[in-house]
């Protein structure tokens, strides 16, 4: 701008010539604020980089850990999958598809190591353990010059049409389940592994540079790309890795900027008798160069810290005119490892703006183009920038070295948000039959798997039955929401279902610690909340307690829930307990065309093997609940009356001014009497009465003094758990 403005009012003030003095003039004053020259120098970072299938593209070489996406080369069609699942009786069936691909990835141009992580649209597809996140396998191919043909794509295309890929590192995904993604290939990056830090200079010019000694360490670079000409590569590395070449001799030598042992000692400048020569009487000229050509301010890098996401560190101190110089370079690092590289290059650079011209009349050997030098009389070590041979000695350019290194420099890398790496955990399994629920629409019997695991890395499970044929055959997936099990620590104690137990208490230790259970209201309760299946009783609790390490007092309990009050006293230590809040596999047998079966299994992708669980409260969908308020008493005349009220399955709620609803195909009682020997005498009734004459009671009680009767009630499936009345 200033240049536009100073350069029209020299030419309308002074012509041409007043014209260019102010664009002069101008474009001092633009250098000054704004800075001149390249900002933003070295190959630029891939802040967003994905896979993709390009043609005529490079594939990079990677040196020590860096992330990358690589290319793909080689692919099939998606694979779908069809899974059909029942969803009761007068419901449709549900059809799921779902698909895969196989897909061959290529990553490195060199051999590498390894693989570590692997990214798919962000999310961890693989951990550190090198455990995949979804289903499908991994190959990995190193790129040694001796490696096979994969075996897939030998299969696909034939072994005459597939190559080795011999020299190039590449992954092989076969059958890799695509529902996490959309059901379509995702974007892939890789955490590659090509050999061990600390890098080496020596190693970017392997096989590049014939007959050259490079031994430059790279310290604080973990990893490192090469995506284009290795000289862009060594320039972006110059300011942060100055190093010394000297090719006088038969081999190139590439060595650090300060390898040499000690400081050769410069004798006293030679002068001149040409007025033309610098120094004049004093053999020797110093100077002090401009601030206009910015040392690096600015060093972008991939940050180790944040899954090597891109990261930038600036050097402290005096801000300088103009846009600071960035240096883009494609290693992967610490933030305190950048931060003390361009820390380092910057206070270089300043102390290189210092310079000398030294003449010298004695030939040393030790003293060429490199070399580290004092000068008698000047503090300091110098460098020797550039010799010229003259008549009247040798004239030396010097720059000054930095007095010391920076040390102690600390740098935070920022927050970022790492995908959650979770080790492999293996599929735990409570099976059950659920209790009808009234609802004509709901399948009888009703199974349910839940199924959880020890860490949220869990993503589902396949359920498969076991129906005594000696197979495991699918049923359908668990879905990824894991289930609230675990087990109990303590036996709990016996107690009426009858009323609200306020006094005893069950300590849970769930399958996983980040798993947590809530307390209820009374109202909450009454409404079905906090159900779960301990051992073979179904309970509600009102009030938890969390003792850490995923361990929960319970208390506050209803007890025999469900028609399960027969199982009230026999818990026992290390029995199974499952919340009952929707979360699992609804499995109706009669939607697969078959009878329940006689166990159930889940397999996921960190089981070895199924994990099978018997299948607890077997039969309580169909069997009627046992009657209650059972009583007997005497008739005038010596006659005896038995009474019961009757209950229903899935008639939970007693309204008021409302019969309980039947719930079976026809109202029917089978009563006995007798003691622990087996019963003496049978009824079959069609209400809740049994009565009885005086002679009948006479002959019951002479032929079992001790007995009592028995009444259950019959259903249209199974008959329910018995009643027992004493003898008044």
């Amino acid at each position: 701008m200033a240049t536009l403005i100073l350069s029209t009012i020299g030419f309308a003030i002074g012509g041409p010539i007043g014209g260019s003095i102010g664009a002069f003039a101008g474009r001092q004053i633009d250098l000054a604020i704004f800075g001149g020259g390249k900002t933003r120098e070295g190959p630029r970072l891939n802040e967003l980089s994905v896979s993709t299938s390009s043609y005529g593209l490079g594939i990079p070489r990677h040196f020590g850990a860096m992330r990358a996406a690589g290319q793909i080369i080689w692919a099939t069609d998606l694979v779908e999958h069809r899974d059909k699942q029942g969803n009761g009786k007068g419901k449709p069936s549900t059809v799921t598809y779902s698909y895969s691909a196989s897909f061959a990835v290529a990553l490195s141009s060199r051999p590498i190591t390894g693989l570590g992580r692997i990214w798919a649209d962000g999310k961890l597809l693989r951990g550190a353990a090198g455990d995949l996140k979804t289903g499908g396998t991994l190959r990995i191919h190193t790129g040694q010059g001796d490696q096979e043909p994969d075996p897939l794509i030998v299969a696909a295309e034939g072994a005459g049409a597939c190559p080795a890929y011999r020299g190039l590192a590449y992954a092989v995904f076969e059958d890799l389940q695509l529902g996490d993604f959309g059901n379509r290939i995702p974007a892939l990056s890789f955490e590659i592994l090509a050999g061990e830090a600390p890098l080496n200079m020596a190693d970017l010019l392997d096989g590049v540079v014939a007959d050259c000694d490079a031994n430059v360490p790279l310290d604080g670079l973990a990893g490192l790309s090469c995506e284009g000409p290795v000289g862009e590569l060594l320039a972006a590395l110059d300011p942060l890795f100055p190093a010394d070449c000297d090719a006088c001799d038969a081999q190139l030598v590439i060595r650090p900027d300060r390898a040499q042992a000690a400081p050769v000692a410069l004798p006293e400048a030679a002068t001149s008798d040409n007025r033309e020569d610098f120094g004049g009487n004093t053999g020797y000229a110093r100077k002090r160069g401009p601030e206009d050509d910015q040392p690096v301010g600015v060093l972008r890098y991939y940050d180790l810290a944040r899954d090597y996401q891109p990261g930038a560190q600036r050097a402290a101190g005096r801000p300088l005119p103009g846009q600071p110089r960035t240096l883009e370079l494609p290693g992967a690092m610490e933030a305190g490892a950048a931060r003390l590289l361009v820390q380092t290059s910057s206070g270089r650079a300043a102390w290189a703006r210092q310079t000398v011209s030294w003449r010298v009349t004695e030939l040393d050997p030790r003293v060429r183009p490199g070399a580290i030098v004092t000068l008698p009389g000047h503090p300091g070590e110098w460098r020797v920038r550039e010799w010229e041979w003259r008549t009247h000695g040798i004239e030396l350019t010097l720059v000054r070295l930095a007095a010391s290194r920076s040390t102690g420099v600390t740098a935070d890398p920022g927050r970022g948000a790492p995908a959650a790496d979770y080790p492999a955990a293996v599929s735990q399994l409570v099976a059950c039959e659920l209790p009808w629920d009234g609802n004509s629409a709901t399948p009888v019997p009703l199974l349910l798997a839940a199924v959880s695991a020890a860490n949220a890395g869990w993503n589902g499970a396949s359920v498969l039955g076991d129906w005594g044929e000696g197979t495991l055959d699918p049923i359908g997936a668990s879905g990824r929401a894991r289930a609230v099990l675990g087990t109990a620590e303590e036996a709990l104690p016996p107690a009426s279902p009858l009323l609200f137990d306020r006094h005893r208490t069950v300590v849970i230790q769930l399958a996983a610690p980040d798993l947590a259970l809530t307390g209820a209201t009374m109202r909450q309760l009454a409404q079905g909340a906090n159900r779960a299946l301990l051992g073979g009783e179904i309970i509600q609790f009102a009030h938890v307690q969390p003792l850490g390490g995923g361990r929960w007092k319970l208390s506050g309990l209803w007890r025999g829930r469900g028609g399960t009050e027969g199982a009230v006293g026999d818990h026992a230590a290390g029995e199974a307990f499952v919340l009952l809040d929707g979360t699992g596999l609804l499995i109706d047998p009669s939607a697969l065309g078959r009878v329940p079966p006689l166990t159930l299994a889940a397999i996921g992708l960190a089981d070895e093997a199924p994990v099978t669980a018997p299948i607890l409260l077997r039969g309580i969908g169909e069997r009627p609940l046992a009657p209650v308020h059972g009583r007997a008493r005497l008739l005038a005349g010596g006659g005896l009356e038995v009474r019961w009220t009757r209950r229903a399955r899935g008639a939970w709620d007693w309204p008021d001014e409302a019969d309980t609803p039947l719930g079976e195909s026809s109202e029917g009682y089978l009563a006995s009497f007798g003691d622990a020997a087996g019963p003496v005498s049978g009824w079959d009734l069609t209400e809740p009465l049994l009565a009885l004459s005086p002679s009948e009671v006479s002959s019951l009680v002479a032929a079992a003094p001790a007995g009592r009767f028995s009444i259950r009630q019959r259903g249209s499936r199974a008959m329910s758990e018995p009643l027992l009345v004493d003898l008044p």
